[in-house]
């Protein structure tokens, strides 16, 4: 096969399905049923690593900002539905790490500003279609000049459906502090979190010597703190099955490394385009959907 004749990864034309040398089995995991999510969290409740201290801060503050947020864990559950072959619930909790910025006036008139970073959960629950079937898959990898390894030939998966929950940065829409009815047996903090994710979240830690002292921070929990995310996702079930492809030929590498050497310490360098957007911002025609949305609001007027 010629220079000109190889299939490159990328876009094919017609003219390359000719080209196809052999149908390949291989083992995949195949997606049998997914979907989409738009969720609007609105007004939950953040949740902090030390409730304590937090209590002043959040009941001495005049204001709160949310500056960004994270999704840094996610538990998923799946669940067969009742009387419904092939279909299965997918429980999903997030775990959502959001940073605070919280504006506390200070003994000599002006505004400090201190960060803290907070735990907001989201519980969800979609059904989705998995298909049936129930295998051990056992593997043994070969050992040269002996015996494989029995360890290696245990259980190493199976076929069962499998959960695949994707998520896009989260958008932080608004977070403020609201007020509501003391509650003796509330500290402030949801002993559910696990500690694999609280221990995410940094100590609260900041110098309240120069800040005007309201109320005691012993005092019970008068306020608190909630936040407004926007969240998009994408749910998918998978099964490891087999499937018989079309395949053109082995992947083989078609072009060399680029790497700088101490010879050459201007060859990489070499090798990256000017950035032009850096210094000269693109305009807003430039972006995708903006003109659309210039032309919904001139519509609607």
């Amino acid at each position: 096969m010629g220079k000109h004749d190889k299939v490159l990864p990328g876009l094919i034309s017609e003219r390359d399905l000719c080209k196809i040398r052999e149908a390949v089995c291989i083992q995949v995991e195949k997606i049998y049923d997914s979907c989409k999510e738009k969720d609007c969290i609105e007004d939950a409740r953040v949740y902090f690593r030390d409730p304590d201290r937090m209590n002043w801060l959040v009941n001495n503050a005049i204001n709160v900002k949310a500056r960004r947020a994270e999704v840094v864990k996610v538990f998923s559950d799946v669940e067969e539905v009742p009387f419904k072959r092939g279909f299965y619930t997918v429980d999903i909790k997030f775990f959502i790490k959001v940073t605070l910025d919280f504006f506390v006036p200070k003994r000599n008139g002006g505004i400090k500003i201190i960060s803290v970073p907070g735990i907001v959960m989201f519980d969800k629950k979609v059904i989705l279609f998995g298909s049936e079937g129930n295998v051990k898959i056992f593997k043994s990898h070969y050992v040269e000049h002996g015996i494989d390894d029995p360890g290696t030939s245990a259980l190493q998966q199976d076929n069962l459906p499998i959960s695949k929950v994707e998520v896009a940065e989260p958008i932080t829409l608004n977070a403020k502090i609201v007020e509501v009815l003391e509650n003796a047996c509330d500290d402030g903090h949801d002993r559910s979190i696990p500690a694999t994710v609280s221990e995410l979240l940094e100590d609260v830690d900041f110098d309240d010597t120069d800040l005007l002292r309201g109320e005691d921070r012993s005092l019970a929990i008068g306020k608190r703190v909630v936040a407004t995310i926007g969240l998009f996702s994408i749910i998918k079930l998978a099964r490891y099955v087999q499937l018989l492809i079309p395949a053109f030929d082995f992947c083989v590498p078609n072009k060399q490394c680029v790497a700088a050497t101490d010879e050459d310490a201007c060859g990489l360098f070499d090798t990256i385009e000017f950035p032009i957007d850096e210094f000269f911002p693109p305009q807003k025609a430039d972006f995708p959907g903006a003109e659309e949305d210039i032309r919904s609001v001139a519509d609607e007027e």
